[in-house]
């Protein structure tokens, strides 16, 4: 007696969630039950997910009919949005609305679908918050040798960025160290520090504004603090999916701040001479291009250089130059290689005015994939 009724009491059950679950059917034949999730923003796509598969993404286009037991979001072409719940007749898609009763549409119309999970989280995002949007990297190089040599090098590159539809915001930082031990005390080789704020406002959809600040240390220079402010117009000449290529312009005010030293005296006696601290303050013209594109669906590469000549020192300039090239090893982890440029053509007596980097390494990412 006992057996009879626990299988007519799963039968129930199952009948039950079959009526309460979506239903989605095939060009093949074939259906699948479980919940609709959303299509991508082309609409190539359905996410649906199931009791058994998990989340099953199907193309759009295999899709010739939907029964849905929960209220969707739909999008069509002339931009109305509309809700309810979905059947198909006819080769249409029938939506049952509460206002506007039954209103049919094609599927070829349908832009956006989306349950109402996935509509909260898109109308919150119209209007995001200061923690909403952000993505980023860490790249890790080091290299240690031992034996013949001793030497350590390490170089850290962090970056986040914040990517609205009407503003991008990014932070950025680049560390270098490196040291011979094989030498008594050790000598450091390299220890600079790069970092700082952009951030763009986009004024249409070719046209934007934007703002920075950068902060430059360098130790075998004998930099202690560079900080500039600067900002101005700029435009994008192509502004794709997979590729964007900006130009831009303005003005920004170095400051820069030199600790003393002593150096080889260009006209001995003595055979060293000190070189005393400097503060310097100029004004400067900033212009340059930004390009980054896709390679692929692993490697994507990345460029900005920028050229700053000074309007307080006739003559002089400085020009900063930055890029990377990363391959995706799995949706967070990549291989990169990156090469930083600073120059300045008036570097404090007995000092060069180039520093070069070039690393390689792993990076790591978080976020919607903006790396």
């Amino acid at each position: 007696m006992r057996r009879p009724l626990l299988l007519t009491l799963l039968s129930l059950s199952l009948m039950v969630l079959g009526v309460q679950a979506d239903q989605v059917t095939l060009k093949n034949g074939d259906r699948l039950s479980g919940s609709v999730v959303k299509t991508d923003d082309d609409a190539k796509t359905l996410l649906i997910k199931t009791e058994l598969a998990g989340d099953v993404t199907i193309p759009w286009d295999a899709v010739t009919g939907i029964v849905s037991s929960q209220p969707l979001h739909i999008t069509l072409a002339d931009g109305r949005v509309i809700a309810g719940t979905i059947s198909t007749a006819e080769g249409k898609l029938e939506i049952a609305t509460k206002d506007a009763g039954t209103i049919s549409a094609a599927p070829d119309a349908v832009k956006v679908v989306r349950n109402d999970a996935q509509q909260a989280e898109v109308e919150r995002l119209q209007h995001p918050g200061l923690r909403d949007y952000w993505s980023g990297l860490l790249d890790l190089g080091l290299s240690v040798t031992e034996g013949n040599s001793s030497t350590t090098a390490l170089t850290i590159a962090g970056k986040a960025s914040r990517i609205v539809p009407q503003n991008k915001l990014t932070l950025y930082y680049t560390q270098v160290y490196s040291k011979d031990n094989a030498q008594s005390p050790a000598v450091t080789n390299a220890n600079a520090i790069h970092g700082g704020v952009r951030d763009e406002f986009n004024l249409s959809s070719r046209v934007y504004v934007f703002a920075f600040t950068d902060f430059d240390e360098d130790a075998l220079q004998n930099l202690n603090l560079r900080n500039v402010l600067g900002g101005g117009p700029g435009y994008h000449v192509i502004k794709s999916k997979n590729t964007q290529f900006d130009v831009f312009g303005g003005a920004s005010f170095d400051q820069e701040y030199f600790s003393s030293y002593t150096t080889a005296n260009p006209a001995p006696p003595p055979a060293l001479i000190l070189v005393g601290s400097q503060s310097r303050h100029s004004a400067e013209i900033v212009a340059g291009e930004s390009f980054g594109t896709k390679l692929g669906s692993r490697t994507a590469v990345s460029e900005q250089l920028s050229f700053f000549p000074n309007v307080s020192s006739t003559g002089d300039y400085r020009v900063t130059l930055d890029a990377n090239s990363v391959t995706k090893i799995n949706s967070w982890l990549g291989w990169q290689v990156t090469f930083s440029d600073r120059y300045i053509s008036n570097p404090p007596l007995g000092l060069k005015g180039n520093d070069l980097l070039l690393s390689t390494g792993f990076r790591l990412t978080f976020g919607k994939g903006t790396f």
